[in-house]
């Protein structure tokens, strides 16, 4: 219950607003809610608390207090405020005190009556099958070039297969990787922090092409320890390269992560299924699911 989370108060008083952060830190993480997202809302509510003052009892913040909180970060704060920006607070307010209500903590819901104000984001970036071939075609050459690199077609092939992010990527170790059978290898991507290891943590499957570039590169490269034992700005580069030479304008960790997602779902995977695969918690997912679908409205 809400009242084990916090330190003890008089009977019936109610905590103050920098009182309620850290109680509420600990909610989202076991709601799994994403790193970025705590610091993200935990960041919106100090400022609220800068507005309205951390002392404050929540049950005596009105909707007329927060609509004018609103309009302050809009017009009066003096810094930029993205409607991708305000659409976050809005829902931060939205998450924060519906949680503090169903907890019995405010008898009302200030933040239940303001309406949504819904932002266009942009669709992520994808590839076409041409697109794709394209660049495998143009990395495979680098494979057999009189100096082989297969470098270049391992990233690749390695961010479609799993569309494992840029930070997943640069973390993975040797040991990671189960290749003894091509036809069953894997790679065991790691949480990074224990928190997030449910949904973080899991088993994607490698294809066997992959598997004999992993090998080329290994003999090539000899790593250690790590797969990649370098920046994430020399993949990046590489990356750059691959796309100069496909005659694309960019090419990113993030598109190839997004074109992954993009053909398993146009192939049948289970979206819950794809979700775990990409290792994002529900609430990252349902911002993503709805993209993906609108992209698939567009033949790749």
């Amino acid at each position: 219950m809400y009242e084990q989370q916090l330190p003890l108060w008089g009977s019936g008083t109610a905590p103050t607003l920098g009182e309620s952060f850290e109680p509420f830190r600990r909610h989202m993480e076991r709601k799994g809610f994403a790193e970025n997202t705590i610091k993200s809302f935990l960041g919106d509510l100090r400022i609220l608390a800068d507005y309205l003052g951390a002392g404050v009892r929540v049950s005596q913040i009105s909707t007329d207090d927060l609509n004018r909180f609103l309009t302050y970060l809009q017009r009066e704060r003096g810094k930029p405020c993205t409607p991708k920006s305000f659409a976050r607070r809005l829902t931060t307010l939205k998450v924060f005190f519906r949680w503090l209500a169903e907890n019995g903590v405010i008898a009302v819901d200030p933040a239940a009556t303001i309406a949504h104000r819904p932002v266009s984001t942009p669709l992520p970036l994808v590839l076409s099958d041409a697109q794709v071939e394209s660049v495998l075609a143009v990395a495979q050459s680098l494979r057999t070039a009189e100096k082989p690199d297969a470098r270049p077609y391992l990233l690749v092939r390695l961010l479609l297969d799993t569309g494992i992010k840029k930070g997943e990527c640069m973390n993975i170790r040797l040991e990671d990787l189960s290749i003894a059978d091509p036809a069953r290898a894997t790679l065991h991507v790691r949480a990074t922090d224990a928190r997030y290891a449910r949904y973080k943590e899991r088993r994607l499957a490698l294809r066997p092409d992959t598997v004999a570039a992993l090998r080329e590169y290994r003999q090539q490269y000899q790593p250690k320890e790590m797969l990649f034992p370098c920046t994430a700005r020399n993949l990046e580069y590489v990356l750059t390269d691959l796309a100069k030479m496909a005659g694309l304008e960019a090419l990113s960790f993030e598109m190839l992560r997004m074109t992954s997602a993009l053909r398993d779902l146009r192939d049948g995977m289970d979206p819950e299924h794809l979700r775990l695969k990409l290792g994002l918690s529900k609430m990252s997912w349902e911002g993503t699911l709805p993209k993906l679908k609108q992209l698939l409205e567009s033949p790749l």
